[in-house]
């Protein structure tokens, strides 16, 4: 008897050792099913932010600045999928992290990094977008490729220093020591156990949430009276097709980013608000949750290029000369994707 409950306790373990976390188990047909969501969800991510950096890179109409801070963004949630999903999946289907110490420190970099690059890429684009609409007769000199390459550069350079120091430097370990909690148990890589993590996180997320929904407030209010004003002097000057158009294009690029803002906030605003609430109340959240939220941020990794599909025809255009691999031939660089819109 003993035995046998010894082995009973030691397969609802991680590991067969003292400070062991321990498993939940799922009947089989639950762990599939997760894993086969989760698997789907990283294909959509990775596929589809796949599409938008070739699309970028491929077609010579789409190399503006607006474009490259969007394959930038891309290029951070293709990075996410390829490098740290697959292994989130694992550790909450089996929910236990079983990759190590030193992998666990490197997952929570890369996670925290094209995370906070994310919302710093969709800030940046904000700006863009509102340079665009309220000033479009200094917009092209105000906002330039010189202009974007240094937004890149910021959006990258500030989540590598500010996850750096937080994940690598002993400094900031040892001076947040009297706010740990507990070590958590052994293969559940809780590196951010600590109760600052929450507030300190909380207005990295929420100040440029804040700047993006003002910004998209007022593009709104000037775009809708730019929008009067554009067609009445459309009927009274006979304002060229390509000079509506090109407006056309303006409007429509900021409702979408809009639209991005918007599921970016609905996706990360549960998981962040949940973390600060639970420094406070000393973890209290359960594994299961925990998992269900990180999930619904990681959710809005894939939302973009689906976002991209429904509103922009280019992007429809562009993925079928790419899937039909006519992308190949040397003259499809050169191709008008606005044409017709």
């Amino acid at each position: 008897m003993s035995s046998a409950a010894e082995i009973s306790t030691s397969a609802l373990l991680c590991f067969k050792m003292n400070g062991s976390c321990h498993r939940t188990l799922h009947p089989f047909g639950v762990q599939l099913a997760i894993y086969l969501i989760c698997a789907l969800g990283v294909l959509l991510t990775v596929l589809g932010n796949l599409l938008v950096v070739i699309s970028v890179l491929h077609f010579k109409v789409l190399h503006t600045p607006t474009n490259f801070l969007l394959l930038s963004l891309a290029l951070a949630d293709l990075l996410l999928g390829l490098t740290v999903l697959p292994f989130s999946t694992i550790r909450s289907v089996e929910s236990c992290w079983y990759f190590g110490d030193d992998f666990c420190r490197l997952h929570t970099f890369l996670d925290t990094l094209f995370c906070l690059t994310s919302i710093l890429h969709l800030c940046f684009i904000s700006i863009d977008r509102h340079c665009a609409i309220c000033d479009p007769l200094l917009y092209p000199t105000k906002f330039t490729l010189k202009v974007a390459c240094i937004y890149i550069g910021i959006g990258w350079g500030v989540p590598v220093i500010y996850t750096s120091i937080f994940l690598y430097s002993k400094t900031v370990e040892e001076s947040l020591g009297h706010f740990l909690q507990d070590m958590p148990c052994v293969g559940s890589c809780q590196l951010l156990f600590n109760k600052l993590w929450g507030w300190i996180n909380f207005p990295i997320f929420f100040l440029p949430c804040l700047i993006m929904i003002g910004l998209y407030v007022k593009i709104f209010i000037v775009a809708t009276r730019q929008a009067k004003q554009i067609s009445g002097m459309a009927k009274k000057t006979g304002e060229s097709q390509h000079q509506l158009g090109a407006t056309k294009r303006e409007k429509k690029a900021a409702k979408t980013l809009g639209i991005a803002v918007g599921i970016y906030l609905l996706c990360w605003l549960p998981f962040t608000i949940d973390t600060m609430v639970d420094s406070m109340m000393d973890f209290i959240t359960p594994p299961v949750v925990f998992d269900v939220l990180i999930w619904f941020a990681y959710f809005n990794s894939a939302c973009n290029p689906l976002i991209y599909v429904f509103s922009y025809r280019w992007f429809r255009k562009a993925i079928k000369l790419v899937l039909t691999r006519q992308i190949f031939t040397t003259t499809t660089c050169t191709i008008d994707l606005y044409q017709e819109e």
